[in-house]
């Protein structure tokens, strides 16, 4: 039996996620005899409060002494709140290096310890181990010990050895030096490279459609947000399913700053690394707008910054609420979502490629080659004006799909793989890359500046003719024109062509169905 006249302060380390970074917590453990409660400091939420009920039992399940005096544990910096239940694990380290049960405390500075403990003293998964596991390398600590679930995770981060581990008792053996721990390894790149292209779908498993592919691919290739109008069952949800299988690979940092935010929201698989292939993320219409861009009272990454570096798809987009919508025209221009608080402003990554589908009518049928459409009068224009104009106006390519032949959905003609046309996407985006290297944040065609467009977007007297007919003729609204532009310079870069060519803006032209004065009218 330990003395219980102990006068011991430890110290162990923990980690506080604040948006997709992490803060270093000095996580102090005090144990004297002036007193018989316990105590826990340093602006801690509930779960926190709770831990030392979960520490007390796991701590006597395994036959260890929890004091019956007082102790008191300080969370420092002690002005940041912490929430959560990780810090279970360095809660119940630092208690028992108090007591002397672990006899070389000084060790226990080496190591950021972090874990959720069950009441027989299992260690259950965390969130937030990415962003741990990097500041832990760059507070330069010896290692991080964390849940086996999420040990693959951090162990993407080099230069810092990660133990996972399923149970207190194999931490209490390390740190007694009875128990030698194996650190993670993960071979990145040869796991990051194995699931690039590994899809379940692919664009060849839809039947006809061809031009609404070729929307998509120019879409893809200038990174043009879009919306697809048509009726039910005419293939929006199928075709936008499959618009990440023609995007260019992530890249390695890509895929690092995206599992950030997924590792954050508790949102990777267990045991998983990168995520490897972009983001589709497809939220119900339903959504608050909390939970599209972000922020709660612990902020927490919303659907838009899920879906960074990926696809953000809406589904029947007129059914969204209005101020939802809204939200979401801040984060679209600017990238990135800022949620402030009274003491902290977050920032959350939102680089995402927009696509949205829609009815032209409430009864769906507006427009439809064979079916009559039952709306009464004024009332598709009423639906359609759900949608906000700076709203659309964010929007580069308007689609109209329209339903399959019955002989094209019976035939036996193979179409083009999705490989063949991300090839075409890869070589498109290249091509922008190199033309836009000196200007920082924008790689793609979509974040042109109109000062740019000036400069990028030369026109032949010929194109500039046949624009300046078309938007006389189709009644094209003014915001038609930047996008118009854009759009054919995407298409240019598609076809190799340094100049925009008559064509290629003609092209152009057929995606602004939305901005004829009088469509649905």
């Amino acid at each position: 039996m330990v003395d219980e006249t102990l006068h011991m302060l430890v110290k162990t380390f923990g980690s506080a996620v604040y948006g997709v970074e992490a803060i270093t917590i000095t996580v102090e453990v005090n144990v004297n005899n002036q007193g018989q409660h316990y105590y826990i400091v340093g602006l801690p939420d509930n779960a926190v409060k709770e831990s030392l009920q979960r520490v007390e039992s796991a701590i006597k399940s395994n036959h260890y002494y929890m004091p019956r005096t007082k102790l008191v544990v300080n969370l420092a910096p002690a002005d940041i709140k912490k929430t959560g239940s990780a810090f279970d694990l360095p809660i119940a380290i630092g208690t028992l290096g108090a007591t002397e049960q672990i006899s070389n405390p000084e060790r226990l500075s080496a190591y950021v310890i972090m874990g959720e403990l069950s009441l027989d003293g299992a260690i259950k998964p965390i969130k937030g181990a990415l962003p741990i596991a990097i500041q832990a390398r760059k507070d330069a600590f010896e290692g991080l010990i964390l849940p086996a679930a999420n040990a693959r995770e951090a162990a993407m981060v080099t230069n810092l050895k990660v133990y996972g581990v399923e149970h207190l008792n194999e931490v209490i053996n390390f740190f007694k030096d009875e128990l030698s721990l194996e650190p993670t390894y993960v071979n990145i790149q040869e796991e990051f490279a194995h699931a690039q292209s590994d899809f379940e779908i692919d664009f060849c498993d839809v039947k006809g459609q061809e031009n609404i592919k070729r929307a998509l691919e120019i879409a893809a290739a200038g990174g043009h947000n879009a919306i697809l109008i048509g009726p039910p069952g005419a293939g929006k949800t199928m075709l936008a399913k499959r618009l990440p299988t023609i995007l260019p690979p992530l890249t390695l940092q890509e895929a690092l700053e995206t599992t950030k935010i997924h590792s954050v929201a508790g949102k990777l698989p267990e045991n998983a690394t990168l995520v490897s292939k972009r983001p589709f993320r497809s939220p119900h219409h339903t959504i608050s707008d909390v939970a599209l861009v972000g922020g709660g009272g612990n902020p927490q990454p919303g659907e838009i910054s899920l879906a960074h570096n990926g696809v953000l798809f809406l589904d029947e987009l007129p059914e969204f609420k209005r101020a939802v919508l809204e939200v979401m025209r801040q984060p679209m221009e600017e990238r990135k979502v800022t949620i402030s608080r009274a003491k902290i402003a977050l920032d959350f990554p939102a680089s995402f490629m927009l696509i949205a589908s829609m009815n032209p009518c409430p009864c769906g049928y507006f427009n439809h080659p064979e079916k009559e459409c039952s709306c009464g009068p004024g009332i598709v224009q009423k639906y359609l004006s759900r949608i906000s104009g700076p709203l659309l106006d964010r929007i580069d390519l308007h689609v109209e799909v329209t339903p399959v032949a019955f002989n094209e959905l019976s035939s036996d003609q193979t179409y083009e793989k999705s490989d063949a046309i991300r090839n075409r996407v890869i070589l498109a985006r290249n091509l922008q890359a190199e033309r836009y290297k000196e200007n920082e944040g924008v790689y793609a065609n979509a974040q042109m500046s109109s000062k740019m467009l000036k400069e990028v977007c030369i026109v032949s007297p010929a194109g500039h003719q046949l624009l300046k007919t078309a938007m006389e003729k189709l009644n094209l609204s003014a915001r038609a024109y930047d996008r118009i532009l854009k759009v054919s310079r995407t298409i240019a870069d598609l076809s190799g062509n340094a100049a925009i060519k008559p064509e290629h803006i003609a092209e152009s032209i057929q995606y602004r169905s939305l901005d004829r004065e009088g469509w649905g009218g």
